[in-house]
């Protein structure tokens, strides 16, 4: 049977501005010019500078029949507006002065792990086949230095994808060869392997004594008793004395676990900036805050269009337009109305960052006037900006997310502020990140030949006045990548 019925539904539909300045404010600062250069690359009525006329703004009215899009009203519902923001709480107070302020670090970019890789296979004699499956075992290298799929797999890859022909055997043959390569342990498929071609290395080149024999005996017939630091077990099957275990021990801690590691590419993206958005100074017990200039642009309407836009406004009303005409006063007009929708949206861009970042500073305030003790944190979530704010808390995630604030005891992520908070046995609400600190102290302190365990970590947080489960205490220990308790310990 069917059956009809009316209902009602409200739906929130988000303006071509909202749209526009939410993926505005989730970008940091770096990417915010690369956006505003490819917004002038494809708006010719967008151009750089200070705009001195403010009535190019202005978009002459176009007879409906004759535009080609609807005229949209700004709106910024989600976030709130204020057209009378002084012009000094968007720009930073002294553009020539945050030149010499600000500060850009660049990760050091040299020889990537891949390319080194690739020059010394060069230098190796191989014919046209061996070079293509070398090439594509060296594909499959990871960034830390190992290749984690087995041969099998690639043989079935190389015929499907390459028709390549090969067997299990001839590709480890190739591994083999890669295995040489520097750094010492590429190429290997785990941990174990890795360190045994690091140890066999040293022995190749001559560092062939006890300490060293021993290392390689327990890497290869007790790794798994020492990934569990069960020392007692090794010791018994082996008769190594205390010094001897302890020195075998101590040989196998200087390898190193992720050969790639210590190449560019492995830890960080070539040529990626920290530039920071916001700048705070404490200027004699005072906090001024103020954007980056790079987060301030200067973008205006380019007089030649807007003339023209309004030079066929009056031309149409003497009646003396053609049909060319019209179709680039509608191009002009689209493409004004597009630049000063991304005027405006940059211009809230700054609004938003500035005012949630004031927030946060007044939240914080003891934290930043105390130089950047961190047992001055007050815990903080989004909501708590939010409402200081009166933003919405999605809006308040996009500022702090890839932002960061640099201060004059270093650069932060806005993201660092921000702590869940717990209470003492006296009511008093402190933040979680100053529980972690108590907790990396105590690790830090303890005796590693016996370390603290989880259940002791809680107790010693309730005799401090932190009543906080063993469970939670796992979950902070996590947080901070400490691990358990017997991967802890340690032969003194």
């Amino acid at each position: 049977m069917l059956k009809q019925t009316l209902q009602q539904k409200l739906l929130q539909k988000l303006s071509p501005q909202q749209i526009q300045l939410i993926k505005l404010l989730e970008v940091p600062t770096i990417q915010l010019e690369q956006r505003i250069k490819k917004e002038l690359e494809e708006n010719p009525v967008l151009e750089e500078g200070r705009e001195e006329n403010p009535d190019l703004l202005d978009i002459p009215d176009i007879d409906e029949e004759e535009a080609t899009t609807e005229k949209r009203d700004i709106s910024f519902e989600e976030i709130k507006d204020d057209n009378d923001i002084p012009a000094y709480r968007l720009n930073p107070r002294n553009q020539s002065r945050d030149e010499t302020k600000v500060v850009e670090i660049p990760f050091s970019v040299g020889i990537s792990f891949r390319e080194s890789l690739s020059n010394q296979l060069g230098l190796r004699i191989l014919d046209e086949n061996q070079q293509a499956l070398a090439h594509y075992i060296l594909g499959n290298i990871d960034d830390d230095g190992y290749l984690r799929r087995d041969l099998e797999s690639i043989v079935d890859d190389l015929a499907f994808s390459l028709n390549i022909s090969t067997t299990a055997q001839e590709l480890e043959e190739i591994l083999m060869m890669i295995q040489e390569f520097d750094p010492p342990g590429v190429g290997a498929r785990d941990l174990r392997e890795c360190l045994l071609l690091q140890i066999d290395r040293s022995i190749r080149e001559g560092r062939n004594g006890p300490d060293i024999t021993n290392a390689r005996l327990i890497l290869a017939d007790y790794f798994e008793e020492f990934t569990r630091k069960h020392y007692d077990k090794i010791q018994t099957r082996t008769n190594f004395t205390d010094d001897e275990l302890k020195a075998a021990i101590n040989e196998i801690l200087r390898l190193n676990p992720k050969p790639g590691g210590g190449y560019s590419d492995a830890n960080m993206q070539s040529y990626h900036q920290i530039v920071p958005d916001f700048i705070l100074e404490d200027i004699d017990g005072t906090l001024e805050l103020s954007l980056n200039s790079k987060n301030a642009p200067d973008l205006r309407i380019n007089s030649l269009y807007a003339n023209m836009l309004k030079a066929y406004n009056q031309e149409r009303k003497n009646q003396i337009q053609n049909r060319n005409q019209k179709e680039a006063a509608n191009f002009v007009r689209q493409k004004m109305e597009s630049a000063r929708w991304f005027m405006e949206a940059i211009k809230q861009r700054q609004h938003t960052l500035i005012l949630t970042m004031n927030a946060i500073k007044e939240f914080q305030k003891d934290y930043f006037l105390s130089g950047g003790d961190e047992t001055r944190l007050r815990p903080m979530i989004l909501k708590d900006i939010a409402e200081k704010t009166e933003l919405d808390i999605s809006t308040i995630s996009r500022v702090a997310n890839s932002k960061y604030i640099q201060t004059n005891w270093g650069i932060f992520p806005l993201k660092y502020f921000f702590s869940e908070g717990l209470q003492t046995d006296s009511g008093e609400e402190v933040s979680t990140r100053e529980i972690k600190m108590i907790l990396q102290e105590c690790i830090d302190n303890e005796d590693k030949s016996h370390p603290v365990t989880d259940e002791k970590l809680a107790q010693i947080l309730k005799e401090k006045g932190y009543l906080i489960a063993r469970r939670t205490v796992a979950k902070y220990r996590e947080q901070l990548n400490i691990p358990v308790a017997r991967l802890r310990k340690e032969l003194l």
